[in-house]
């Protein structure tokens, strides 16, 4: 089943968030960190990859990184951003200077944002076509802006994985 956290017995074993898992000199000790994301790791505490892997700890998070190196040739690059809504640590990958993807970490699974510009929004509607009814939904409540759509994409089944790379 899952814990208080919502994660399940392979993520709480991993999980920053389950008992035991703190960094304090180096050693682990038994403790219950209920901090956040941003709690966790403040402006001056940028995250290694290892950090941001355990803390995502979903099978999909490698797939999309890698899906996106070679697709796309984009690495990750951490930025730590101020934003009310989604304050902290998040991960950038661009292709010749755009954006492609931003993703935001949860514990045991990512977050990817993809932005649709107002000139592609044809473009998605059909590729919508063959996306999963999640992803249908969320296009639909998401409103349209001069500046597009952005989609906020939760990564927890490989269908929606494959909507992801599809409206890339």
């Amino acid at each position: 089943g899952l814990d208080l956290y919502g994660l399940s017995p392979a993520a709480q074993a991993l999980s920053p968030l389950r008992e035991g898992n703190t960094e304090e000199k180096g050693e682990m000790r038994l403790t219950n960190d209920t901090r956040t994301w941003a709690q966790r790791f403040p402006m001056d505490r940028q995250p290694s990859m290892e950090e941001l892997d355990r803390y995502a700890d979903s099978p999909l998070w490698p797939e999309l990184r890698q899906y996106l190196r070679d697709a796309y040739g984009a690495e990750p690059r951490a930025e730590y951003s101020r934003c009310g809504l989604e304050p902290g640590w998040n991960l950038k990958f661009k292709k010749g200077g755009k954006a492609l993807d931003t993703v935001y970490l949860r514990p045991g699974y990512v977050t990817a944002m993809i932005s649709v510009a107002p000139k592609d929004e044809a473009a998605a509607a059909g590729v919508l076509l063959t996306c999963t009814e999640y992803t249908r939904a969320l296009y639909r409540k998401t409103a349209s802006s001069k500046m597009g759509r952005w989609l906020m994409l939760d990564l927890t089944l490989p269908e929606v994985l494959e909507d992801i790379k599809a409206l890339l």
